[in-house]
């Protein structure tokens, strides 16, 4: 069987009968017949070439194959519903929020970000990572909701984006508190020749600390160079050498002492941002999350990118 062969209003038929276990109360739910619902289950059972129930008495038992398209016409139709829901403005029922974040971008930040839906029932989240141009096209076409980046894009009339800056962050000198809780160094000129990991040159820290280096002609040595914050964090920990990274990336292991900060600059800062597109469908969780967020001071927050 071809998509084109499959009757939706068969399979919403079916998922109504599903849902309620009752082909009785199924029929008067809809508005039809239990003749003319069997009729149309059949012929969906026809088309896919197995039975979707089994009878035991007076109840209707879904079958294996039952099962899986019940899940799927879960899916279908719980995001026809979630459709409707937004493009009507409600926010009843289950809210799908979809985050891309970039690669670069600590995933520490972006839990700290979504935190307050994480006990949230009514919400149910979806979370990919990527190259930032990637995502941007991806939330143009309405496949993400909001873009989680530690850098602004290029004005562009052709594609217009809204950048809400969410606040910046630390970026520090830190090692393993076993060799280096007890110095102090100054970033950067106490670094010369010094074994250093640090972030790729993808990363937006990553030319900031570049030119600070240049500026005080400094040469680090570099040990590592970095793009995943997972990984710098795990370099971090287990390598010996100073890491320069944002101190989100690694909170847990400052707060527990098994890291320290040995240096800063205020001139290394992380800045983060939210990204969306202006459409006036735009989910209420979004709108939520930046309520949350500092406002940019130079405007409302929500200024074109």
């Amino acid at each position: 069987m071809n998509l084109e062969q499959l009757n939706f209003h068969h399979l919403f038929y079916f998922w109504r009968v599903a849902k309620l276990g009752h082909l009785t109360r199924a029929a008067e739910d809809l508005h039809t017949s239990q003749s003319a619902l069997s009729a149309q289950i059949r012929q969906l059972e026809d088309r896919i070439g197995e039975d979707l129930f089994s009878r035991e008495g007076r109840r209707l038992v879904l079958t294996d194959t039952g099962q899986l398209v019940l899940s799927y016409a879960e899916n279908i139709f719980g995001l026809g519903q979630e459709m409707l829901g937004r493009l009507q403005g409600q926010s009843q029922g289950i809210t799908r929020l979809r985050v891309g974040s970039m690669a670069t971008l600590s995933r520490n930040y972006q839990e700290n970000w979504i935190r307050p839906l994480l006990s949230d029932p009514s919400v149910v989240l979806t979370l990919e990572s990527g190259l930032l141009e990637g995502l941007l096209v991806r939330l143009v076409q309405h496949q993400l909701d909001v873009v989680l980046a530690n850098e602004t894009v290029p004005s562009d009339p052709e594609r217009p984006l809204h950048c809400r800056f969410l606040g910046s962050q630390a970026v520090s000198l830190v090692g393993p508190s076993h060799i280096w809780k007890a110095h102090s160094l100054r970033l950067p000129e106490d670094l010369q020749g010094v074994d250093l990991a640090v972030p790729g040159p993808r990363h937006a820290v990553r030319a900031q600390f570049d030119a600070l280096c240049a500026s005080a002609g400094v040469t680090p040595r570099l040990r590592a160079e970095v793009d995943d914050m997972a990984m710098l964090r795990l370099i971090a920990r287990d390598s010996g050498w100073l890491t320069v990274l944002p101190d989100v990336v690694v909170q847990d292991e400052l707060r527990s002492g098994s890291l320290v900060a040995v240096g800063q600059s205020p001139q290394l800062q992380e800045q983060f941002y939210a990204i969306t597109t202006p459409h006036r469908h735009r989910t209420h969780i979004v709108d939520r999350l930046l309520s949350l967020s500092p406002k940019n001071p130079l405007s409302d927050g929500s200024e074109p990118c």
